[in-house]
């Protein structure tokens, strides 16, 4: 597929860089780019060369202000929900990729935006963020996750006083309650983002796909559940190349050349 409102790009490091590209409607989230964004996320997860995926938005005043809402407005309610599912499936196919990812969000990150945020395995919030989900506003809820993802990053009060209010929160107030993990000046933002990145990519791949699952699953499935599927991915870890390299470093006090093998 070939993008008209998203870019791609691939550095020598195997780190991706998705950019949602409408800055001058705030990066909001039409059919179009849902579409690309599935089609890259897709891309990126079966790509061997990309190891990892920065997402942010283009310009310099939003990451994402959420869905487009004079193409919301025009929908009839059979539409509204192929859209709903349209997104939520393009978000979890972000969230399942077995490689790690880094929201980079300055500005704006409302609605949809904030739910494709919270669907990265970090994020990462310049000074000048604003993250919230203001459907309630328009009379909708969200569509792409965000009654799920919140409060399972915040809990439950703070995301239902986020979500009923509609009121965003500054980067200072959402790394205070866990829903973004750095806050960053807006300069240093995708370099912070590329050099956190990077110190996840250096590692084990199938290690750390393997961690990724074993925390979706015992968040999801309750910690009895997560034991067990822990267990077995510590025996499929202990199966790998990665593991007798990974251990073979360690003893002879060098640096691992991990495979994904």
């Amino acid at each position: 597929m070939s993008y008209s409102r998203i870019a791609f790009e691939l550095s020598e490091d195997g780190i991706a860089l998705v950019t949602i590209n409408r800055p001058e409607k705030l990066n909001a989230l039409n059919a179009t780019v849902i579409a690309e964004l599935d089609d890259a996320f897709a891309r990126a997860a079966s790509d061997d060369a990309v190891k990892g995926l920065i997402l942010t938005g283009a310009g310099e005043k939003a990451f994402a202000a959420g869905a487009d809402i004079e193409e919301l407005a025009g929908k009839t309610p059979v539409q509204a929900r192929e859209a709903s599912v349209a997104g939520q499936r393009a978000f979890r196919r972000l969230e399942l990729m077995a490689k790690p990812s880094v929201a980079a969000i300055h500005g704006f990150a409302l609605g949809g935006g904030l739910e494709l945020a919270m669907c990265c395995t970090v994020r990462v919030a310049s000074e000048d963020a604003r993250l919230g989900q203001p459907e309630v506003r328009l009379g909708m809820i969200p569509g792409y996750g965000g009654t799920q993802r919140l409060p399972r990053l915040v809990g439950r009060g703070r995301a239902l006083e986020m979500l009923l209010t509609g009121e965003p929160v500054d980067a200072g107030e959402a790394l205070r309650i866990g829903l973004v993990d750095h806050v960053v000046p807006r300069a240093e933002l995708l370099g912070f983002s590329r050099a956190l990145l990077q110190k996840m990519t250096q590692n084990a791949p199938i290690a750390a796909a393997l961690i990724m699952d074993a925390v979706d699953v015992g968040l999801s499935s309750g910690l009895e559940e997560g034991l067990k599927f822990e267990a077995s991915a510590f025996a499929v870890a202990a199966s790998t190349e990665d593991r007798k390299e990974g251990t073979a470093a360690f003893l002879e006090k060098r640096r691992a050349v991990f495979q994904g093998k």
